[in-house]
């Protein structure tokens, strides 16, 4: 499924077509099944599997650890797309690559020398992304964009699940949409936080590549159905884009 989205690029609206991706949030999961979760996840059609890392630090709670990715790797062959919402991610980047992540994310308020953080994803042969916080603006990921892979718009505050999307994280997903546009970065656009069937259209819009989302497929019975209805959200976006300036 190709859903069409408007990009902002000095005011002129360019219009194109990407794919819809999928990255179910495992905290969402039951993890008295979680190799069972995984398989449905797989079978309805993921792309990804999004793995939350808390450190009870930079985010109040703690979560999963890198046994927990290694365990995950032995039973999926989907891309383990892992998030570190800690505040030491230097210290953990060697753990999570050998337990097998694909891409690891890092926040750009945790790591005060950005630059060798994502070096040092990339050494290891793992993508590298980058993510930020609704209040941080998008000039702290500018001189990075060239050297990731991912771009994560937190479009809520990291740290809970199930919480409500920030409505003016649109306009900073369409503004990254246009950054990484007019750069000619390869990175994708990812959003997480509050995303469900009923507003995936308008974060698609915006310029989203992929959508995270937690409670909203694991509150639901049929994965697989719900999963389908957020790539089918992004039909009805094509016709109705969000059209943005580009950001300075």
């Amino acid at each position: 499924l190709e859903v069409c989205v408007v990009c902002g690029r000095d005011r002129v609206g360019v219009v194109i077509a990407r794919p819809v991706r999928m990255s179910p949030s495992v905290l969402s999961a039951d993890f008295d099944r979680l190799a069972e979760e995984e398989a449905a996840l797989e079978q309805a059609g993921s792309d990804f599997l999004h793995i939350d890392v808390m450190d009870g630090h930079f985010v109040p709670h703690l979560t999963i650890s890198p046994p927990i990715v290694a365990a995950l790797r032995k039973v999926t062959k989907l891309p383990l797309d892992v998030h570190l919402m800690i505040t030491n991610a230097d210290a953990f980047i060697a753990e999570f690559a050998e337990a097998g992540a694909d891409y690891l994310t890092v926040h750009v308020e945790a790591c005060p020398h950005l630059h060798r953080t994502v070096q040092s994803i990339k050494e290891r042969g793992v993508k590298a992304g980058v993510t930020l916080n609704p209040a941080t603006s998008l000039n702290t990921i500018e001189e990075i964009l060239p050297d990731v892979d991912l771009v994560l718009i937190m479009s809520v505050n990291p740290g809970f699940g199930g919480q409500t999307f920030i409505a003016s994280c649109l306009q900073k997903t369409a503004s990254a949409r246009a950054m990484i546009d007019r750069t000619g970065s390869r990175a994708l656009l990812e959003v997480d936080g509050g995303v469900k069937i009923d507003n995936a259209a308008q974060v698609l819009a915006a310029g989203a590549d992929v959508l995270v989302a937690g409670s909203a497929i694991f509150s639901t019975r049929d994965y697989a159905a719900t999963i389908a209805a957020m790539r089918a959200a992004g039909q009805s976006s094509s016709t109705t884009p969000l059209r943005v300036s580009a950001h300075r």
